[in-house]
């Protein structure tokens, strides 16, 4: 099979890198190690596959294109190809390998990037980190700080579950077919935090409800979402602010306050 003859096709999100240096800096900030479990998202042609390949013992990698995954395969024995959708894949089952945490990596199809990255949120137990290009705005709100324009839902969530490192920026030149916008590089890293699984439920869902209005007060934002039959008033949260005002420790705070009343 002529890979090269294999059109990158836009239902899949496909641009396909073409500068070594940009994938050589990607499997840097991964440092994969030997024995890791490391799971790729989409490997395309194979460019960062390969150099995985030459770090790892076992590598999984997940490709919905069944154009090139006879030439995926051929690289090594030792890699696990899976043919799905990645949204599909139950990760519990690549935990069970090897039976260590996965490792993320990929050019992720930035169409899907929000479900993938939720997805490895409610995997939270299983993944270790994550090294992913995104597209540079998405970026920006991963990494978004209170009192800017990206702090919202994505930022607030994916920040209490992760450490989240924005590593480097790349240009649209280096990608075939040449997106409109630029990428950059992130590394989440996640955490373990003590708080219950129901807790870490429950805060999802109350970012999510208090920026249901962003503009408004959280007091209107919350009786407009599934929380609306809970009384709020001798919450120790200012409901005059507005969700944007709060930081992860405040919606913690009113996280702990829905449950005890819902009980």
């Amino acid at each position: 099979m002529n890979i090269k003859t294999n059109k990158p096709l836009k239902r899949f999100g496909q641009n396909y890198i073409h500068d070594n240096n940009i994938l050589k800096n990607i499997i840097s900030e991964l440092d994969p190690k030997k024995d890791d479990n490391i799971l790729e998202i989409g490997p395309g042609r194979g460019s960062l596959t390969k150099l995985l390949l030459e770090k790892v013992d076992k590598l999984t990698a997940v490709e919905i294109d069944t154009r090139v995954l006879e030439n995926l395969q051929s690289f090594s024995p030792s890699l696990n190809l899976i043919n799905d959708d990645f949204l599909n894949i139950e990760l519990n089952s690549i935990f069970k390998i090897i039976d260590k945490k996965i490792r993320i990596i990929g050019n992720i199809p930035y169409n899907i990037t929000s479900p993938i990255v939720f997805k490895l949120i409610d995997n939270h137990d299983l993944v270790s980190d994550a090294v992913l290009m995104v597209q540079h705005e998405v970026a920006n709100r991963m990494t978004g700080k209170k009192g800017t324009k990206d702090y919202g839902i994505f930022s607030i969530i994916l920040n209490y579950f992760c450490e989240v490192k924005y590593c480097f920026k790349v240009s649209r030149n280096v990608f075939n077919p040449k997106p409109n916008v630029d990428s950059a590089v992130v590394h989440l890293s996640f955490k373990r935090n003590s708080e219950s699984e129901e807790i870490k439920r429950i805060f999802i869902k109350t970012v999510k409800a208090s920026f249901g209005n962003r503009r408004k007060m959280l007091r209107n934002s919350l009786s407009n979402s599934i929380f609306n039959t809970i009384d709020f008033s001798k919450c120790d949260i200012d409901l005059t602010k507005r969700a944007e005002d709060l930081d992860i420790a405040d919606f913690l705070i009113m996280s702990e306050f829905i449950l005890s009343n819902q009980m």
